[in-house]
């Protein structure tokens, strides 16, 4: 990491009556590398910060028959993360206190110097790079578990690799396919890394997780009073990735009636909000990635045609586990390593190997993960042996039992909730396909020690 938080440049925005203000506001803003936007009214500037996310804006305190202290909460309703800088000829202390109250984070009174301003900007500028900083150690932090995805020498897998390290450097849509578990997230999260938006924040949205309405609320945000509790305003997951990437896990889940409105957003950048009429712009990448055939989707009519050309300009393949033979052993001590904590475990037996070899992983690295997670609990020894897995890598049963085999319904329980429970991100979503409550649930994983 480095040792100093590098300056970077800001969005401005200028709100003041006096035209002489605004000018040598931004010229001395431009100058310094800024890109700054100069209104003189209240109203413009909420049509201004509704247009364009801003990072800072300097606002007077009296905007002719306009109080400038109201325009802070409708600045911040349009970008939470914005610095507000009230500048005003009639300084005191209570103002400046009132100032701070509603939300302003510093205070300038007139005549201010040239250098005064670049202080506050410099201020800003570093405040926001930290929050920059933290994001992206966050996003690394997020990455580090599902992090060997991306060693390998699978031949298949290192062609994705390969690809995705060409397309990141681009600002092409990008359509990420493979069975669930396979690590899409991962490789989405590793190309916005890898791209000039790296600096930027990245969102994640889990198309099957939330209603139509609560989809579009999140994605598109919406205004106070939209809807049945929208207490107050959302700006919602693209204006807050504006340059940056958004991802749209599962996207072969997406509503049909929101399929439009995202194919807008795709070809315009321009969407609204919900309970909304303007119209907002923001420059966000878009990556979508699915388990699904969407082919057969756009078929069926579940998925529009033209919104899979939009999001398929590049596809990423990544290959099935079990097609990873000679990544497994790489895989699962990497996993090892991460897991066994303050655990003296120094690795896997030959047996325990050759058993995680032959099985067919039906839930991919999500499962391997939970296997070693599992073993890494049970194991009291240096090497963790074919014990210390789950019944099916026994080399005294067959890996792959299926239905009329010679296993008691017991087992076959066993097998398919454990798979179950691989292939899925929640509980909740587990026992929906098991067609089982939760406390159910709980009571089988107790029974079979999942």
């Amino acid at each position: 990491m480095p040792q100093s938080i590098p300056s970077q440049s800001l969005n401005i925005l200028i709100v003041d009556d006096e035209i002489n203000i605004r000018k040598i506001l931004a010229i001395s803003l431009e100058t310094d590398g800024h890109t700054v936007a100069a209104v003189s009214n209240a109203r413009d500037a909420v049509v201004e910060a509704g247009k364009k996310s801003y990072d800072l804006a300097f606002v007077d305190l009296r905007l002719g028959l306009d109080d400038g202290l109201n325009l802070i909460p409708e600045l911040l309703a349009q970008s939470p993360w914005m610095r507000i800088v009230i500048i005003t000829a009639h300084g005191s202390i209570d103002s400046a206190v009132q100032t701070m109250k509603r939300g302003a984070a510093d205070y300038l009174t007139k005549p201010f110097t040239p250098a005064q301003v670049k202080l506050v900007v410099e201020r800003v500028a570093h405040v926001r790079a930290l929050e920059l900083q933290v994001a992206g150690l966050e996003e690394i932090v997020g990455q580090s578990k599902g992090e060997p995805i991306l060693k390998t020498s699978n031949p298949s897998m290192q062609r994705t690799i390969n690809l995705a390290r060409q397309v990141a450097a681009s600002e092409t849509n990008v359509l990420i396919r493979g069975e669930s578990g396979t690590g899409k997230g991962v490789l989405a999260r590793a190309i916005h890394a890898w791209s000039n938006r790296a600096g930027k924040p990245m969102s994640t949205i889990s198309c099957p997780t939330l209603s139509p309405q609560l989809l579009e609320s999140e994605l598109f945000g919406h205004a106070r009073g939209a809807f049945t509790g929208a207490i107050r305003d959302n700006v919602g997951r693209i204006a807050a990735s504006d340059g940056g990437t958004i991802l749209l896990d599962e996207i072969g889940d997406l509503p049909l009636e929101l399929q439009p409105k995202l194919l807008r957003f795709l070809q315009d950048r321009e969407y609204e909000r919900v309970g909304e009429a303007r119209t907002r712009r923001a420059d966000v990448r878009v990556m979508a990635a699915t388990h699904v055939d969407l082919e057969s989707a756009v078929r069926t009519g579940k998925f529009r045609e033209d919104l899979l050309y939009r999001i398929k300009v590049i596809q990423l393949d990544l290959p099935p586990l079990r097609d990873r033979l000679e990544d497994i052993q790489m895989l699962a001590e990497r996993f090892l390593t991460e897991l066994k904590g303050a655990k003296l475990i120094a690795g896997f037996t030959p047996e325990a190997i050759d058993a995680l070899k032959s099985y067919k992983w039906p839930g991919n690295l999500r499962e391997l993960h939970n296997v070693i997670e599992r073993a890494v609990f049970l194991c009291q020894e240096h090497y963790v042996g074919v014990p210390h897995l789950p019944s099916e890598f026994s080399a005294r049963e067959p890996a792959n039992e299926e239905i009329g085999d010679a296993v008691s319904l017991d087992k076959l329980e066993e097998m398919h909730i454990r798979r179950v429970l691989a292939k899925t991100k929640s509980l909740d979503e587990a026992a929906k396909i098991l067609g089982i409550d939760q406390a159910t649930l709980y009571r089988r994983r107790r029974k079979y020690g999942l």
